[in-house]
Parts: C-alpha cells; structure tokens; sequence
C-alpha cells in the first residue's frame, strides 16, 4: 500500500510538470506594458522601458521587437541597430520585417542632417528607392535650402508613383532654380500629367537652353510627338549645355528617328557632349548605336573613351567583346575599369583579374572605379573583392562598393548590415540603401515561389 502511495504521487508530479510545461509563459510585466505603449504610439516611453532595464536583465524577444521599433520611429537608428545585433547573434537567419523599417530609418534619419552632403545622399537613396510611403519626407524635400535636395526630392516623388497628384511638385514648377524645375517637369511628364500642359508650352515659348529642352521631352511624353523635332534641333545649338540637355532626353525618349542625331553626336567638337552621345547610345540601346561607339573608344579624351566602354557593355552584344578587351590595355586606369564593367556586363568573367589589379590601385578613386565596374558582375569572385573594398582605408571605395553590393548575392546582407555602423555617413546611407534593394528582391522571389 505504500507503495502504490508513493506510485500515485510521483504521478500527480509528473502530470503536473507536463501541465505547467505545456502552459504558455505569461507575458511579463515590462512586455505587457510595452506592448500597451507602443499601440499607443508611445515610442519614448518604449525606448525608457528598455534603457532601464537592469544590465543582467534577458528581455524577451518580442519585448526587443517593440524597443527595436520603437527606435526606428524616434530616428535613432543606431540605437535599433544595436538590439536588432542582439536578436540576430548567430548572423545567420536574418528577420527582414525588422531589418527593412531598420534601413529605411537609417536613411529618413539624415533627410533633415546639417549637412547639405548627407541631405543629398538621404534624398538620392530615396529617390532611388520611390517609396510611397515616403510621401510627405519626399515634399518636405522640395522645401529644403539646397537645390540638389530639392531636385532630387522633386525625382522621388515620380519615382514613387506620386507625381499625378502632388500639389508640391506641381509649385515647383515655379522653383527659382532651373535644375528643381526640370526635374519636376520630367516626373509630371512620366506620370503623364495633362494638367500641366499649358505650363510646360509655355516653358517652351519663354525659356530657352536646357530648361526648353526639358519642357519639350515631357511635351511628347504627353502626346505632342512633334516636339521632338524640337529636341533633335536643340542637338545643335550653340551652347553645349543645350546640346548635352537634348542628347540625354533623346537617349531616354528611345524615338527610333533620333539614332542619327546621337550618332553624329559622338563627333561634336565638345568632349562633354561627345561623352553625352556615348552614353545616350548605351541608354537608347539600338545594336545600330555600335559603329558610332565603336568610332567613341578611339577618342582622344579618357572621358568619352570610358562612357562608351559602359555602353557598349549595355548593348548586350557579345560580339563587342574583342573592342572592349582592347581598352582593358588603355594607359587611363578609369577607361580600363570602364572596358572591365562593360566585359562584365557582356558576362565576361575572365575580366574579374582585371577587376581585381583595379581593386588594389593605390589611388582610392580607382579601387571606387573597379566596384563600379564589380557591379556588373553577379560572379561569387565580385562579392568577395566587394567585401575587401568597403572595408578600404578612404570612404569613396566604400561608397563605391556599398552602392555595388544591392545588385550581388543575398550573402551580401551581413556584409551590408556591418557597412551600417560605417564612420561615413554617406556610406551608411548607401548600405542602407543596398540592403533595402536586398530585401525587396529576397522577399519578392519568396513570393514568387
């Protein structure tokens, strides 16, 4: 009989050891609380809970989620960074839901920056990126002091799909300066919005070199074709601003008539508008465009021989591979990291050795050049030499490859996610950027599958 006692309690222990375990934990205290406050809206108060808490404390996971937010939407995000370091220590399983709100924080954070070169960064990455929901950051942009700043806020905002019916970017039309004019003519001219018609026919009838031309380009976006005689006519104008400003909207309007207006340009007694044809050669994209880049690699200015080495390459034409080899043996090191970027862009990986000399230059602006070219390249040897170079000594090569990285591997994410803590906020915000590129490409190939 005590035996069967015995028996019986060990029993009721075990049942009531399997209960509780199979119990779950209730929330404790502090994460209730914090899950109150950030419903609320309360992110301060989030972020309080989690810097008092005792140093020996183990919060809970999602307790560390609600502080992580929290961060990104007070604009620290090196403070969210550090616990999103804390969640992730095995580096090996990243949680995206936390690490795209991470970097885009990282990037809205230095829209207000004091300085003019970290505004233009922030601005540019989002222009890149064309966020929605970017949208009011995006106006506030057309409101800031620098002008690049606001050209490039004016660019987001097309960029994001916001321009048919932003009240902003249509007063910008009336800008003081030209290049913030320009650029919201071509968002409004992109998105197709007729309601700026008569503004921009009266551009055309009042202002004349660059601005004029622009005016013209989104004129045909909307259905007045016969501008683009207009363009083709500002080709030749005196000034080679003109020239430059046509050449570029011809390359991207892709008009079939405009080929021989870019062809003859690649002669122009002006290198910058010789390099202009070059690369509205690459944008335009017709295999016709290979005689007068052909003629364009023989320039005696580096500059123009480089950008149509790029475009060559953007040709996809293999056939183009024996010209751009020759140009790998060129005495300028940047026209050689340009004939490297177009072999790669042609899928050549042999010209990875070449790639990797450039990557080793002694001068940062070619080691910058080669992750340019590394960009081209989807070949584990290219993420590899990318790794080296933003971890180079001079913040351009960093930069430089940062910006390369959002087109590699997914292996490229841990690499991006310690490029965040870099000393260059430039770079932070390019890395940033990448990783966003990253995310939106791993995710969106989940869901394709």
């Amino acid at each position: 009989m005590p035996g069967l006692l015995v028996w019986g309690m060990l029993m009721l222990s075990l049942i009531t050891t399997t209960l509780y375990a199979a119990t779950p934990t209730p929330p404790s205290t502090v994460e209730s609380k914090a899950a109150a406050l950030f419903k609320a809206g309360d992110y301060p108060a989030v972020a309080n809970l989690f810097s008092e808490l005792p140093s020996d404390a183990t919060p809970s996971h999602a307790f560390l989620r609600l502080a992580l937010l929290s961060y990104v939407r007070l604009g620290r995000p090196d403070d969210a960074l550090a616990i999103y370091t804390k969640l992730n220590q095995t580096g090996k399983s990243h949680d995206y839901s936390l690490l795209r709100p991470l970097a885009l924080g990282l990037i809205t954070s230095h829209v207000r920056d004091r300085h003019e070169h970290v505004r233009i960064a922030a601005y540019s990455a989002l222009a890149e990126l064309g966020l929605p929901e970017t949208a009011a950051l995006l106006e506030d942009g057309l409101l800031d002091a620098s002008v690049v700043v606001r050209a490039r806020a004016a660019e987001a905002i097309g960029k994001a799909g916001l321009a048919g019916k932003s009240g902003a970017l249509r007063r910008a039309l009336r800008d003081e300066m030209p290049t913030v004019r320009i650029a919201a003519m071509t968002a409004l001219g992109d998105a197709h919005a007729s309601d700026v018609r008569q503004r921009l026919l009266d551009v055309t009838r009042t202002e004349d070199g660059p601005e004029a031309v622009f005016a013209y380009a989104a004129l045909v976006k909307l259905g007045f074709s016969e501008k683009l005689n207009d363009i083709k006519s500002a080709a030749t104008l005196p000034d080679a601003e003109s020239r430059m400003a046509a050449l570029g909207a011809l390359g991207r309007l892709k008009h079939p008539g405009s080929l021989a207006v870019l062809s003859q340009a690649v002669y122009d007694p002006d290198p910058s508008v010789r390099a202009f044809a070059a690369g509205a050669l690459g944008e335009f994209g017709s295999p016709n465009g290979v005689a007068p880049l052909t003629h364009a690699i023989g320039d005696e200015m580096g500059m123009v021989r480089g950008v149509a080495a790029v475009s060559l390459g953007r040709l996809g034409i293999k056939e183009n591979r024996p010209l751009l080899l020759a140009l790998t043996r060129d005495p300028n090191p940047h026209v050689r990291a340009s004939a490297t970027e177009g072999l790669l862009r042609l899928g050549d990986t042999s010209a990875m050795s070449i790639a990797t000399d450039l990557a080793r230059h002694p001068d940062p602006s070619i080691r910058g050049a080669a992750a340019q070219a590394l960009s081209a390249s989807s070949d584990e040897r290219a993420l590899t030499l990318l790794q080296t170079l933003i971890q180079d000594r001079q913040p351009l090569p960093r930069l430089m490859a940062a910006k390369a990285l959002r087109k590699s591997h997914a292996e490229a994410v841990p690499v991006l996610i310690q490029a965040l803590q870099d000393s260059d906020e430039a770079v932070r915000i390019a890395s940033a950027h990448s990783l966003l590129q990253q995310i939106t490409q791993l995710t969106s190939g989940k869901r394709r599958r």
